[in-house]
């Protein structure tokens, strides 16, 4: 792993970061470009971080030390997770941030894809999640006007 190979996972994550930032931007929700960027990029830092940032943790099985790159993946999940539900609120009934929150959740995850070095995948799910983003207003605006 070259420094070069690093830049190109951390520029994938800003620029998918970007794409789904946008996305929202247009939309006019509350975590626009800027946090959609920054939470994607973050979590790219912290899986190369985990994978290529402790070569002396490598698992050594005459010593029993077990290197577990996964695990800042997980504190990833939980933290954007935890920072997705500060998002949501409550008025009355109704509950309103929860695509916000989903959203986040989806940029870190495209992060962590870009982190790992597996672009097309990251790159499809970044595509897909725009799809949603965009086609699912269209629904829900249909569901708003229904008299039901």
């Amino acid at each position: 792993m070259t420094d070069f190979d690093i830049y190109i996972r951390v520029l994938a994550a800003l620029l998918l970061g970007f794409a789904i930032g946008l996305e929202r931007e247009f939309s006019q929700k509350h975590a626009g470009l800027r946090t959609n960027i920054l939470v994607c990029l973050g979590s790219c830092v912290f899986t190369v971080i985990s994978i290529y940032g402790f070569p002396m943790m490598m698992g050594d099985e005459a010593t029993g030390v077990v290197r577990d790159t996964a695990r800042v993946a997980a504190q990833i999940v939980t933290g954007i997770g935890f920072i997705g539900a500060g998002t949501m609120f409550r008025h009355g009934p109704n509950v309103h941030g929860l695509t916000t929150a989903a959203t986040l959740w989806m940029a870190a995850a495209i992060g962590m894809t870009c982190g790992v070095g597996m672009y097309g995948f990251a790159a499809f799910s970044t595509f897909l999640a725009i799809l949603v983003l965009s086609i699912g207003r269209v629904f829900e605006k249909h569901r708003a006007t229904d008299p039901e």
